[in-house]
Formats: structure tokens, sequence, C-alpha cells
């Protein structure tokens, strides 16, 4: 079982406002709820895609049943723990550029933020556990490290697609997967990274620090996998980018649907390409039909 983890998710409210004013009435054009989260996107993708997931984490109050009701209309398994406390909204306001206002999260207590760490506990050496975006100011710190040494002592491959501290502490511990973009690669190691042979050899030292396969994205310029023994790019199709939101997940849940499939790692990072790819060019996250059609616009080549 593919399992995603979601420390603090959201619904994210969609306003399309032709001219935006400051200060005055304004009235959307149109108007989209989605939940939102990283965790639960892969979960979403993967589900499109024809592989199981269940997707964890924190909900609560009438925005938390906003979520469920979504997953389970989508056919997602999910098995959250109950905070009692309302789900954020974040609002994301397009008119031209993008404007964001996002919501606080809740407050956990120490026994809430066990009962995940017991559930994480019961994952095999059969599951993937993905840890996708931030961890909330109201947990440790070391959270991710917390759940990370859990699943190290139970063979339990982790992904992790976080940034900032979360992902510096995570560093030397056995990693299935991580998907930095380009910009997170270059603040682990105080670099500028402009190149897709600069992206290779700094994925590279992730590799030396215990990270199985990483993937870094770079938005037009393509993307770059870099394994033990194997390093391609991969270029992106031609199309309008409507969606930022989502296509790194997408990226993870499409390396992870064709890997938990028998892909090879090469056709694995070509279909994840290809699914972030398909939510660039969707409102909302790509369905699998729209990451067949542009799976064959995209080439994947060795860099030496």
């Amino acid at each position: 079982m593919i399992y995603t983890c979601t420390l603090n998710p959201s619904i994210d409210y969609i306003m399309h406002v032709d001219s935006f004013e400051a200060g005055g009435l304004n009235r959307a054009g149109q108007t989209f709820f989605y939940p939102g989260g990283k965790g639960i996107n892969v979960s979403r993708v993967v589900n499109r895609l024809g592989v199981q997931s269940r997707a964890l984490g924190f909900i609560g109050g009438f925005s938390g049943d906003f979520i469920s009701d979504f997953l389970d209309e989508e056919g997602v398994q999910h098995q959250f723990m109950n905070t009692g406390q309302k789900t954020r909204v974040n609002v994301k306001l397009k008119s031209g550029d993008e404007t964001e206002i996002n919501g606080p999260g809740p407050a956990l207590a120490e026994d809430m933020q066990q009962a995940l760490l017991d559930q994480i506990q019961h994952l095999t050496s059969e599951d993937i556990l993905v840890l996708a975006g931030s961890v909330p100011s109201s947990l440790p710190g070391d959270y991710y490290e917390k759940i990370t040494t859990i699943c190290e002592r139970n063979h339990t491959k982790v992904v992790l697609d976080t940034s900032g501290e979360a992902l510096k502490q995570i560093l030397g511990q056995t990693l299935f997967l991580m998907k930095p973009n380009h910009h997170e690669l270059g603040d682990l190691f105080n670099a500028e990274i402009n190149t897709p042979e600069d992206a290779a050899l700094y994925g590279k030292k992730l590799v030396e620090q215990g990270v199985e396969n990483v993937i870094v994205s770079m938005g037009g310029q393509g993307a770059v996998y870099v394994g033990r023994e194997e390093q391609w790019y991969a270029n992106v199709p031609e199309g309008t980018v409507k969606n930022s939101v989502g296509a790194g997940d997408s990226v993870v849940a499409g390396f992870l649907a064709a890997y938990s499939e028998g892909k090879s790692i090469a056709e694995a990072f070509r279909f994840g390409v290809a699914s972030g790819s398909a939510t660039a060019f969707q409102d909302d996250l790509c369905q699998q039909e729209d990451v067949l059609q542009l799976l064959e616009q995209i080439n994947v080549s060795p860099i030496q």
C-alpha cells in the first residue's frame, strides 16, 4: 500500500476574479473547492492512475468532513485522526497574478501526535509512506524524524517531499525517494542550480547521504533523476501552464504508481514527469488519460 501523510491539510478555495480591486467589492467569476495538502494530492493522483493509496494525517470540523467526503467520492481510502478542530481553509485568488491567504492550522496535543505515530508503527516492509508538506508549528520540529525512525525500524520505504529545517533534519537517514525542486536543492547545499548537470551533481550528494532515488524538478527546464547507478534527464512537453499547485506532488505520484506496477526506474521517472506536466496543464489534478496523452512527448536520456 502507498500511504501518504499530510500533517496540515486544508480546503483550497480558488476564486477567479477578472479585475481585483483592493478595498472594493469584487465578484468572483468562478470558484472551486478542493481538498488541499501535498500528501492528499499524491493519494488522489495515485488513485486516478489505478493504484491503491491511503491518506493519513489530521482533520477536524465541517471542513475536515468536506475533505473526507470528497475523497470518498473519488474512491480514495483514508484513515485520518480527528482533531476536533476545524481544518484550515486556504484562499487562492486568481486575478492575473495569484494571491494566497493560508489559514492557521490546529493545535495538536501530545496524545494526538502520538496516535499518528502509533498508526504508522503498523506499516510494514511492503508499504511506502509519503511525507509531504511542512511540519505545523504546533508539532515538534523533529516530528518527521520520529516518523522516519519508526519506518527505518520496520523497513517501510519513505518518500520525502518537504523543504527547510524539516528536510535538513532528515538528511542522513535512509529514504526511498526525495523530490526537491532545483531551488530547494540549491538551498540545501548553498549553491545555485541552473542546469541539469548541476542538479545531477547535487542530487548525487543526496544519494551519498542515503537517498535511494532523487528527482529534481526544474520547471520549464525539465527534470533530473539521480540514483545509485543511473542518472536521467527528462524534457517537459509543450502546453499552457494553468496550475502550479499539485504538479510536484503529481510527479511523486506518477513515479510511485509506475514503480509499484513493476516499471523500470527510467520509465517510472518518465511517467512521473508526464503526471506533473498533466496537472500543470489542468485546473485540478491530472487524470490518467491526460498523462497517457503526454507520455509520448517526453524523452528520457542519460546524463553523463
